[in-house]
């Protein structure tokens, strides 16, 4: 497992859309397939136009699809919702 800091930025009014997805049983199940849900720490800024989630990933490579755009789950919603989002390994000091 890795450590990921994900940094996305959400169009105008979209972050309660973007929050339903994330905890809906959907959203969740997709979530799993690449993370463990039980280390995750999120974070939002106070006007609500960017997120932050650091996450213990154990598919990279499902990450990436979720945020992408290629998972057909998480498309529809990201592609209402999203900016952009930038994606950072982090390594313990």
């Amino acid at each position: 497992m890795k450590d990921i800091l994900v940094v996305a930025k959400l169009k105008e009014g979209k972050f309660e859309k973007f929050m339903r997805f994330m905890q809906s049983e959907q959203g969740l199940n997709e979530r799993r397939k690449i993370a463990d849900l039980t280390k995750t720490l999120g974070t939002v800024s106070p006007d609500k136009s960017a997120i932050m989630f650091k996450i213990a990933v154990h598919d990279e490579d499902g990450l990436n699809s979720f945020l992408d755009g290629s998972n057909p789950v998480s498309k529809p919603i990201f592609d209402d919702v999203m900016v952009s989002y930038e994606i950072f390994e982090l390594n313990k000091v």
